[in-house]
């Protein structure tokens, strides 16, 4: 297959040269790239040598990818690498891949690129299908991904990519097809929206979130481990949540090493440790994203034992339904709790909640379906 151009939208792109490896070896020293990439590391010159002499004309040649870097028309500086890889000309099929450098982020670089390359897939080479992979966690890829037009049905694809070593890790998979590549992003995902929004804030976690008096929300650490685990101990904790019982510290390791990671990367649910005024673990808080109305999420919350009663569950709620609001851009947060509850509905009144009803067996406990509460905070309420 002979190596094309594509130029248009203020880009150029074309396969790679000898004279680009200086460019490319610099750009994959970047922390992000090689996160989220199969790269080398540490990537040496010769890696980027082999990449645009020996490694692209080989692809080509064999028309198994089409490898292509992504220029400034005008002053010709590398700003990133885009193409196909799995390219099969048979059963007209390729997935889409690429990288910005660093130092061209922040002007949809992936996005634009990526568009031209799958008009040129669709209409020149004529492929019937183009796919788009990355690990879970990469949410600037994917948003350029949904931007183009890329859909993502099924959510995470379990094992389904393999780190640098060949181990297999969860992977997002999209799939677009001929005639659905957009030239203006959907909705959801454009500049400034809800879903533009959400990428940003789970690829990002924040450190913290400062509020009212002396609560604040941080990342949890392992110095919380013994306290989280003396909360839900306790017998209270046990009777108004889903906790295991008996709750081990092997149980709030692994809250941190695993639940609490997975919920960030996979961009289902945002926790919190509540903090107190001397930064002490106080409980926890979350909000976790509907799967079938992604525009509404469900809060829970517990507090520890010698926290009660001091206004820390209030105003956590209040900081975690602020933050959700904008930066998840959350249309709906929804708060339940068991009939009985009788603090928790304090909290959720005082946060501002307007109660909706009971929903009959809405919760379960350990196996055994209870009768809950129902209240809801809508963007606006705060």
């Amino acid at each position: 297959m002979e190596s094309i151009e594509l130029s248009g939208d203020d880009l150029f792109l074309r396969a790679w040269r000898q004279e680009d490896a200086d460019a490319v070896h610099r750009a994959c020293q970047d922390p992000e790239i090689q996160r989220w990439s199969t790269l080398p590391v540490p990537y040496t010159r010769k890696d980027a040598d082999r990449l645009v002499t020996e490694a692209s004309a080989r692809a080509w040649h064999d028309a198994r990818a089409a490898p292509l870097g992504v220029f400034d028309p005008f002053t010709g500086d590398l700003l990133g690498a885009h193409g196909l890889t799995a390219l099969d000309l048979h059963d007209r099929s390729g997935e889409m891949a690429g990288w910005t450098a660093p130092w061209a982020r922040g002007r949809r670089l992936a996005e634009r690129a990526g568009r031209a390359v799958a008009h040129w897939a669709f209409d020149v080479v004529g492929l019937r299908v183009l796919s788009w992979r990355s690990p879970v966690g990469d949410f600037g890829s994917r948003i350029s991904a949904e931007r183009i037009g890329f859909t993502f049905d099924g959510g995470v694809a379990r094992s389904s990519w393999k780190d640098r070593d060949g181990f297999p890790v969860d992977g997002w998979r999209g799939v677009i097809l001929p005639g659905e590549v957009r030239d203006s992003p959907p909705a959801w995902v454009a500049p400034g929206a809800p879903g533009a929004r959400r990428a940003r804030a789970f690829g990002h976690p924040p450190e913290r979130l400062v509020g009212e008096r002396d609560t604040s929300l941080r990342q949890m650490a392992e110095r919380d481990l013994d306290d989280a685990t003396a909360t839900c101990r306790d017998p209270e904790s046990a009777r108004w949540t889903t906790v295991p019982v008996p709750y081990l510290r092997a149980d709030a390791a692994s809250f941190l090493a695993n639940r609490i990671p997975a919920g960030w990367t996979r961009g289902t649910a945002a926790t919190f440790v509540i903090a107190d005024g001397q930064d002490r673990f106080a409980g926890t808080v979350d909000l976790r994203i509907d799967p079938v109305d992604p525009a509404c999420g469900e809060l829970g919350i517990l507090v520890a034992p010698w926290a009660r009663g001091r206004g820390h569950a209030t105003a956590a709620t209040r900081i975690l339904c602020a933050w959700g609001f904008e930066a998840l851009g959350l249309r709906r947060i929804v708060w339940r709790a068991y009939l009985g509850n009788e603090a928790s509905k304090r909290v959720a009144e005082k946060a501002g909640f307007q109660a909706e009803g009971i929903q009959r067996a809405g919760c379960e406990q350990r196996g055994v379906r209870h009768d809950a509460w129902v209240a809801a905070l809508v963007d606006g309420d705060l």
